[in-house]
């Protein structure tokens, strides 16, 4: 609701969860539902592989359209609000967890939202966030109504929520956590509103990108699914040729499952495969279970082979077409609803601050701090106006800013290239260290409105 800054068909929001069915909400022509059953007959739908879920979860399971800008460059699942005990969950009637695996296998961005006063992950959370296992890349989290906490209670809860993610998900790396108020209502603590705006700008860039990467992405998947489906030919083929031609298949069946850690071992070894390329144990062996041994392949080296020189060189060849493709189409990055509202004037992130505050003021914005520079520089001897740069530079050190940064700023400030700072060049240096001592970026180029007055016209004609 927030992204679309529209309601969209079917859509209910409350402060406990209220929707207990999973929405596509898609673009169309006009505003409309299309029921699960029929939706996963669609042939223009990608939902048709949802039907093997049952009629418990079709019932449950709609896609919502309607003619929004966001919608023409993502398509946006809305899963139901997580349960807590053991009954609730029960009474949902189908594998929830296999289908939230079934839409994460799919997605390019799998987003988690907790509430920043109701921080607890549930048992049925726990074992939602455990279905997305293989897709770490794609998850990102954000700690919404962050404004209804002050900034000591937030560090508190972003600690917390850190700790109880940290049980959830095994990976080395820190999840990426955005904080904010993401909806369109006042907000009730706002001193900590430079840090959600900032929060919302990161948030909107990375699903903005997504159209971009879409196409690597999908090949991404594609390199997944054969190195998957290699190890398990060879998986299938090794049970195959354990197996007796004549008594005991049973007994040797339920022994090679319950082998099956070691056989993963002997194949690593074998055919020299990372162990991180191999199913889960248990999932495998459950699968397993169901088989009948007797009706497995036996290994075809052809079909390795190929399947090795697919990834080793047409891969390869693939990618870089797809550079170049993107390199000729213009870029593709999300518009409309919230995403044009990031960029609208002066409320556009870091409008009016750091190296941009003066940008829309007719008097140089330099010019009211520059009688305290001017005292500093006319301590520094300047003959004839200037300053050397040894002496700029045991002025400009005392700020304890990295050599690197110093030498931009520097760069920035010798409007004319002479190796000298006169007493606008210099008050301009100083203005420079101060927006990096603040915690804003340098710009690349000097802007206009940082230009010194004295500066101006040369500047602008060399340019």
């Amino acid at each position: 609701r927030y992204l679309l800054e529209q309601d969209f068909p079917g859509m209910r929001i409350g402060p406990e969860p209220t929707t207990d069915s999973f929405i596509a909400v898609m673009y169309g022509d006009s505003e409309g539902n299309i029921p699960g059953n029929a939706l996963v007959v669609d042939p223009k739908k990608p939902f048709r592989k949802l039907s093997r879920f049952g009629n418990a979860f079709l019932n449950r399971f709609m896609c919502s359209q309607l003619p929004n800008q966001v919608l023409k460059s993502i398509s946006i699942i809305d899963s139901p609000g997580i349960l807590s005990g053991e009954k609730q969950r029960i009474s949902r009637g189908y594998d929830f967890c296999q289908v939230l695996q079934w839409f994460a296998e799919r997605v390019d961005r799998i987003i988690l939202l907790f509430d920043a006063h109701k921080l607890d992950i549930s048992d049925e959370f726990s074992e939602a966030i455990k279905s997305f296992r293989g897709q770490d890349d794609k998850i990102r989290v954000v700690l919404n109504k962050a404004d209804q906490v002050d900034t000591q209670q937030l560090m508190r809860v972003y600690g917390a929520l850190m700790w109880s993610l940290g049980k959830v998900i095994n990976t080395p790396e820190v999840l990426r956590v955005y904080i904010g108020s993401f909806w369109a209502h006042p907000l009730q603590n706002t001193e900590n509103r430079r840090l959600f705006e900032a929060e919302a700008q990161d948030l909107f860039k990375d699903i903005q990108s997504l159209p971009q990467k879409a196409a690597v992405r999908k090949l991404n998947d594609l390199i997944k699914r054969a190195r998957l489906a290699k190890v398990h030919a060879y998986i299938i083929s090794y049970l195959k040729k354990e197996m007796p031609s004549v008594f005991g298949k049973e007994n040797k069946k339920k022994e090679l499952i319950n082998r099956l850690p070691e056989i993963y071992i002997q194949l690593q070894r074998e055919y020299h495969i990372s162990a991180g390329d191999f199913p889960e144990v248990k999932r495998m062996q459950e699968l397993l279970e169901t088989c009948d041994f007797t009706k497995f392949h036996s290994l075809k080296p052809k079909l390795i082979e190929a399947v090795d020189n697919m990834l080793a060189n047409k891969i390869a060849s693939l990618i870089s077409l797809i550079r170049e493709e993107e390199g000729n189409m213009p870029t593709e990055i999300v518009h409309g609803g919230a995403f044009d509202g990031t960029m609208a004037g002066p409320f556009g992130h870091g409008y009016g601050e750091g190296a941009k505050e003066g940008a829309d003021e007719d008097e140089w914005v330099v010019a009211k701090d520059k009688p305290a520079y001017d005292e500093i520089f006319y301590t520094l001897s300047p003959i004839n106006g200037k300053i050397s740069g040894i002496s700029a530079k045991k002025e400009m050190v005392t700020s304890k800013l990295p050599n690197s940064v110093l030498g931009k700023i520097w760069k920035l400030a010798d409007c004319d290239g002479d190796g000298m700072l006169d007493d606008e060049e210099f008050a301009l240096a100083k203005h420079l260290i101060k927006i990096k001592l603040d915690g804003y970026e340098l710009p690349g180029t000097l802007p206009s409105h940082l230009v010194p007055p004295s500066h101006r016209k040369p500047f602008q004609t060399a340019e």
